[in-house]
């Protein structure tokens, strides 16, 4: 059983890698799009946000969904589906192709991110102690890997296809392979008295906004950081590329040892501490007086936020321990909610007021995520320190039993 748990846990990690890695290969050839398509600055908003609109469908279909099939099978075949819907951004060669590109991205990705995150959670259950914030230090691998590769496609003038046909001919394989592997857990027991299994969206609530609050400080961060550094700062064009860079890392490197600090302290110290460390960051970003202190700034937000998502997803799984999948599913929509906010809110602060103003919106946001930690400890969650619980025999079925 123990080497169940150990190929299960591999290969969803190789998913969340893969996922990182495709995101980035779209999001930061937004410009290369726009200028095969011919898409107008006025349209192209419109494109951008169908997908989380979509993505949000998806999640919600997902929902529906796991109630007839496991999250690995949906999972399996959701994958493939976006990374042939960037490799269709790639290859079309009119505008209506883009749309239909993008809307399958979209709602493939919204059954990908619930999907991935439900067997996360279900698995993490199983082990008996913190281990999402290693799935996502596999996503922010991902993302590091493919904003890579969409530089040197930049940097060689290639075109779309040709810099994403490589990585669609590695990664779909690959994932499909690795799906044989994964493992879905069973729901664990629940008391009468904790809703009996069904999700109460009250009690949901708080995480909710924690996750939206998040996603709004990440997307003011990866849509508005080389801005702010090059008008607000005064830095190059070329020294304006760093700080998101740098964001990842930190989301890396925070993400690789955060589940340790779960282990030791519980889930809601670690966010706690984390809200603050982001509060921080976007504190030393609105007054820097220049673009390094700009990007020590950006540092902290990667650390800060870089621990939210993850833990929210698992204080879901442990807040409705008997429906986990539905909680997860209806969680993810708030993901896209705060995306979808971030970055024209702080657009339209920037503009309306200014920039350094408008850091402190997603500031004041993340230290509100304070005020709801105590939703992150709902059900026991300090996992080591002589509280992790023997390891579970029943690890639910491979997906490939199914």
């Amino acid at each position: 059983m123990t080497d169940v748990l150990r190929r299960g846990r591999a290969s969803l990690a190789f998913s969340f890698f893969a996922q990182g890695a495709t995101f980035a290969l779209l999001v930061t050839r937004i410009p290369a799009i726009q200028d095969r398509y011919g898409v107008s600055d006025a349209l192209l908003p419109l494109f951008l946000a169908a997908v989380p609109i979509l993505a949000g469908v998806g999640s919600v279909t997902t929902e529906q969904l796991v109630k007839r099939v496991r999250p690995s099978r949906l999972l399996r075949w959701s994958q493939p589906v976006v990374l042939l819907a960037l490799l269709g951004v790639g290859a079309g060669g009119v505008m209506g192709e883009l749309g239909l590109a993008l809307a399958a991205f979209g709602l493939a990705v919204g059954a990908l991110d619930a999907s991935m995150n439900m067997l996360g959670v279900s698995l993490q259950r199983t082990y008996g102690r913190s281990i999402m914030l290693s799935f996502h230090a596999a996503y922010s691998l991902g993302g590091i890997v493919g904003a890579s590769l969409a530089w040197v496609g930049a940097h060689w003038h290639l075109a779309l296809w040709v810099s994403y046909l490589p990585v669609v001919a590695v990664l779909l394989p690959a994932t499909l392979v690795g799906s044989r592997w994964y493992v879905d857990g069973d729901p664990a027991p629940v008391a009468e008295e904790q809703g009996g299994g069904t999700v109460v969206f009250k009690l949901l609530l708080p995480l909710c906004l924690v996750m939206t609050f998040a996603y709004i400080g990440d997307s003011t961060v990866s849509n508005w950081s080389a801005k702010y550094l090059k008008d607000v700062l005064g830095s190059s064009e070329q020294l304006a590329t760093v700080p998101y860079n740098v964001y990842m890392v930190t989301t890396l490197l925070g993400r690789a040892i955060g589940d340790f600090g779960v282990r030791r302290f519980g889930a809601a110290a670690v966010v706690r501490l984390g809200a603050l460390v982001a509060a921080g960051g976007f504190a030393v970003v609105s007054v820097a007086p220049d673009a390094w202190i700009g990007m020590l700034g950006f540092t902290l937000l990667g650390l800060g936020l870089c621990v939210l998502v993850p833990q929210t997803f698992a204080a879901a799984g442990r807040l409705f321990p008997g429906a986990s999948d539905a909680a997860i599913a209806r969680l993810n929509i708030f993901n896209y909610v705060g995306f979808l906010i971030g970055s024209p809110l702080v657009g339209a602060l920037g503009d309306a007021w200014s920039y350094r103003g408008a850091m402190l919106v997603p500031m004041v946001l993340v230290l509100v995520t304070m005020v709801y930690a105590r939703s992150f400890a709902a059900q026991p969650d300090r996992y080591g320190g002589g509280h992790e619980r023997p390891r579970t025999a029943d690890v639910g079925r491979g997906s490939n039993g199914l």
